[in-house]
């Protein structure tokens, strides 16, 4: 990063670079370069401003890489956004494509205090899950979770509380499609879900997403594991209400009291998300929980990028990190089935940033999406999976979701994320239960307006008093103190029991 102002104002990122970003708001005859060359006009925090003279139809560089072209001549100085920074359709392909090397991972005697699973796996919180297949069993599921949580019993047991996880589809739906399967997977996924001991299912009893058919189809027989239920069967609303406590108390009292052990960082996997978006976010945020992601990848363990629609018009970017070209074909093909999902439903792919990203100061989705894909840092790209689908390969994983940030985190959390890093510019307010989530700011500003919500201040680096990897170092050590037992911000809001939303693809009949 190449400070212009020491101390910096304007900031430029790369030197190619023909715009700077205001650390701070700029105003009108404030010089911008060591040259005298004045800010024209009011230059908000997180905007860009023109370095040099920019003629109509030339590229606009930011990160050192195109955001998009001038839609008219740019005068040093001047603002640049969307009323004169235009989007550039660009094209992927696998023309002279060449594996990246896998990224190394070492012998780490790094550890974090975790619940041990039969299935091997290891979970960071010890919750019991309540999932609905309908929305017609939530109520149901959603007041036995309350009933059992007035209870002190089972935190006594060593559990950390009963999640209803709950949702507004499956009925109506066509079980052959797409948006049907992503249910099942995402139901499946938190059934397995390691940061439960276990789950009971509820089921109304003559919704097309039918308990017994969903349990036989993605082998979640496991007595010890699951029970389930449908009300139509159990007899109605108290009955199974009181069938649900009693299911729980039961499976409880068999799963015995369990403790905190020590667990490899192979056994951790980490969700990278980003939600409220701003200038700073690939300044700060993201690159530093990129240099975080490359350290839990270096100690064996796995993260998940996702948002589709967040990375285009970056995914050269990962497909040069792609280990093999079936990798880097998969990511294509998603790319190609969100450009006829969007074309088909009337949108396109660069309808993304969103009203609050463009006031925070970014412009086109190619600028947005350059600084989204800074949270997968620079390790190998091992594998692309399907929403919700499970991780199988370690190390850097890319899963194929929405930029919706919780149909996105739903899709991680069913793919085995088991801890969640949210960068925001802007703010969240989300948890996403049963995985903690940790709120990473870009900006000092917003931090200290909302400080009680986030977990650690990125702003710093464009303060000038960290550098992107000590903040990444901060975030590393945070994520693995979380992921034994210490409590998120969000956590100690009581957050994440209302973010769980699986993705709806398909006619609602």
């Amino acid at each position: 990063m190449d400070l212009i102002n020491s101390p910096s104002v304007i900031i430029q990122l790369n030197p190619r670079d023909n715009v700077g970003v205001a650390s701070k708001a700029v105003p009108t005859g404030f010089p911008i370069d060591k040259n005298g060359t004045l800010a024209k006009e009011n230059i908000d925090a997180g905007h860009k401003v023109a370095l040099t003279g920019i003629n109509k139809g030339d590229a606009i560089y930011k990160y050192g890489q195109l955001i998009g072209i001038a839609a008219q001549n740019v005068e040093p100085g001047e603002h640049v956004h969307t009323h004169n920074l235009a989007m550039i359709e660009l094209d992927s392909s696998l023309k002279d494509f060449q594996p990246h090397p896998q990224t190394d991972t070492t012998s780490s005697s790094r550890t974090f205090q975790g619940f041990q699973r039969d299935d091997g796996s290891v979970g960071t919180r010890n919750y019991i899950g309540i999932l609905s297949t309908v929305n017609c069993s939530a109520t149901v599921a959603k007041a036995a979770a309350d009933k059992l949580n007035q209870s002190d019993e089972l935190s006594q047991m060593g559990f950390d509380g009963v999640v209803a996880i709950t949702h507004g589809s499956g009925c109506a739906m066509n079980t052959d499609s797409e948006g049907f399967s992503f249910l099942e997977r995402v139901i499946a996924g938190y059934a397995q879900h390691p940061n439960f001991a276990f789950v009971l299912i509820i089921g109304l009893g003559c919704e097309t997403n039918q308990v017994k058919t969903l349990v036989a189809k993605k082998g979640l027989e496991d007595a010890s594991r699951l029970a389930y239920f449908n009300i139509q069967d159990a007899g109605g609303t108290r009955t199974s209400i009181k069938t649900a406590c009693d299911h729980i108390m039961r499976m409880a009292s068999q799963h015995g009291q369990m403790q905190r052990k020590p667990a490899s960082l192979e056994h951790l996997v980490v969700a990278l998300q980003c939600g409220g978006s701003d200038g700073y976010s690939g300044i700060t945020a993201n690159p530093a929980l990129g240099h975080a992601a490359d350290l839990i990848v270096q100690h064996g363990g796995s993260v998940i990028l996702a948002e589709t629609p967040e990375i285009y018009g970056a995914e050269n970017l990962l497909i040069d990190r792609s280990i093999n070209e079936n990798v880097a074909q998969k990511l294509l093909d998603r790319i190609t089935w969100w450009k006829h999902y969007t074309e088909i439903n009337g949108a396109e792919l660069n309808n993304n940033p969103s009203p609050g990203n463009k006031a925070g100061g970014l412009s086109t989705i190619l600028e947005k999406s350059l600084g989204a894909v800074a949270k997968g840092g620079s390790s190998s790209l091992n594998d692309v999976l399907h929403y919700a689908e499970k991780i199988t390969t370690r190390g850097f994983n890319f899963m194929d979701s929405p930029g919706y940030d919780p149909v996105s985190v739903t899709g991680q959390i069913a793919s085995g994320s088991t801890v969640i890093c949210f960068t925001t510019g802007r703010g969240s307010v989300s948890g996403f239960k049963p995985a903690p989530c940790l709120k990473l700011a870009t900006n000092t500003s917003m931090y200290e307006k909302m400080h009680e919500d986030m977990d650690i201040n990125c702003g710093v680096i464009v303060d000038g008093t960290a550098s992107v990897e000590d903040v990444g170092e901060q975030i590393f050590e945070r994520i693995i103190a979380i992921a034994s037992g210490d409590m998120s911000a969000s956590e100690s809001l009581g957050y994440g029991s209302n973010e769980f939303v699986p993705w709806l693809v398909g006619a609602i009949t």
